[in-house]
């Protein structure tokens, strides 16, 4: 059925099409919420200013709270004719409390409300997002202590590298989301810009108090352009970055995790309330919250760039384009919340294979780079000494032995500066703890990390 289009300007009825393209009740009525509250600062302030009477003002804020317990309670059928969450809930005012409920929007514009309300909602996803990093650090850190002394091979090239202990490897990824962190906290700082008050496009002509309608919703200031107020969408860019760099490190360590829990790795066990069985294969146990978490990364790069190309062509200022920046906003922020906080949780269950990381340290020449250096410190020149224990593991691939394992008198063919010396100096316990140096893997340096990464946590803790 066709309805008669909003405001007095139009005489004919909007096309059933045109009300389905054009309504975005159905995504932005999450903002209720945060539509009200903004809505109750504002109904305050004209109240404050004498723009609307002080009757007017607290019947405002009676019908607003009688709304707001009604979006609590899931009571409200939201009208996709009325097209936004804004006009759906002053029309629910309106019933309400009658003629007072056509003065609320005074001053105002959808533009700079709908605006206003992202930030409000935007501002908590990023308190959320930060609590649930905060989860996932502290977890990287438990198992890092759980598992200090373990030693396992460190990759490049998913070729065996060099030995690292286990606790190094999880403080790189301690170290990714804590970037994270500190990313998500520059973006909440150019989110908590209030634009309420630019109207339209041009400012208002009444005469409103915006400092004090940003101190009662929490801002940091106003925004200083009403034209850039009311088109900048460069915070839900940033915001939607961070998630996708998050997601993209949650995927790195969910490559990692689906690799290791491989009966060809074995390095690690996930627990079994984040694994799930074969629907014919009554053997498996696949890693699928790792799996799920990789694939969902895809999503949240696309909201990205959906969003990038959505604003790449807009002119100043509003367009109605920009009503779509709200379903990869919130697929981003929801996807992300979801995933960093089961992978706080997953981590919890992780039980790592010692043996098996031992074995794998037997394999792939991890001593090689060692071994050059144990030359280097007899006085051979490093050039010369990698040539030397690259003709050294070509003679172990010919015998099938390892660099520990060929005989001293096969090492004196290639060099006489090796001796019997050389099988201590390439145990992968005293390979590791030779990293002695700032940001290396030697257990002091790693323990050294540890206790400082515990004390800013303490400290993050205790300001929240």
């Amino acid at each position: 059925m066709k309805k008669k289009q909003w405001g007095g300007r139009f005489a004919g009825s909007t096309d059933a099409l045109m009300e389905r393209l054009g309504e975005s009740v159905s995504f932005d009525s999450r903002l209720a919420l945060w539509d009200i509250r903004a809505s109750r600062a504002h109904a305050r302030m004209l109240g404050a200013r004498g723009i609307i009477s002080p009757e007017d003002s607290r019947a405002i804020l009676w019908g607003l709270d009688a709304i707001e317990k009604e979006v609590k309670a899931g009571n409200v059928a939201w009208d996709v004719s009325l097209e936004d969450v804004h006009t759906n809930i002053e029309a629910m005012l309106i019933a309400r409390i009658g003629n007072a409920g056509k003065k609320l929007h005074t001053a105002r514009s959808r533009n700079d409300q709908i605006a206003t309300d992202v930030r409000l909602w935007l501002r908590d996803q990023i308190d959320d997002l930060l609590q649930k990093l905060f989860a996932l650090r502290q977890a990287l850190v438990s198992l890092a202590e759980q598992y200090f002394h373990v030693v396992l091979p460190g990759f490049t090239h998913l070729q065996h590298a060099q030995p690292v202990l286990f606790a190094h490897h999880m403080l790189a990824y301690y170290e990714m989301f804590t970037r994270d962190r500190d990313r998500l906290c520059e973006v909440r700082k150019r989110v908590n810009i209030m634009p309420l008050g630019s109207a339209a496009l041009a400012g208002t002509p009444h005469p409103i108090d915006r400092e004090m309608v940003a101190r009662e919703l929490g801002f940091d200031g106003i925004s200083a352009n009403s034209m850039d107020a009311v088109s900048d969408r460069d915070h839900l860019i940033e915001f939607c970055s961070a998630c996708a760099l998050i997601m993209t490190h949650l995927s790195r360590m969910a490559e990692e995790l689906v690799l290791w829990s491989s009966q060809e790795f074995s390095f690690i066990e996930i627990g079994d309330a984040f694994t799930t069985g074969s629907s014919i294969m009554p053997q498996k146990k696949n890693p699928d919250a790792a799996e799920l978490t990789r694939g969902r990364a895809a999503g949240v790069i696309g909201d990205l760039m959906t969003l990038l190309a959505l604003v790449k062509g807009l002119p100043l200022t509003y367009n109605r384009d920009l009503q779509e920046d709200k379903p990869p906003l919130f697929h981003a922020a929801d996807t992300t919340l979801l995933c960093v906080e089961v992978f706080a949780r997953m981590l919890q269950t992780v039980t790592v294979n010692e043996n098996a990381m031992k074995r794998a340290l037997q394999q792939g020449f991890l001593e090689a780079t060692d071994l050059a250096d144990y030359l280097v410190s007899r006085g051979v020149a490093f050039r010369e000494a990698h040539e030397i224990v690259g003709r050294v593991v070509r003679r172990c691939l010919e015998l099938q032995v390892t660099l520990p394992d060929l005989p001293m008198e096969e090492y004196q063919k290639f060099s006489g500066a090796f001796g019997s010396d050389l099988y201590e100096y390439i145990r992968p316990e005293v390979m590791v703890a030779r990293r002695d140096v700032p940001g290396g893997t030697a257990p002091k340096q790693v323990r050294r990390a540890l206790n400082r990464v515990k004390r800013v946590l303490k400290q993050e803790a205790e300001k929240n």
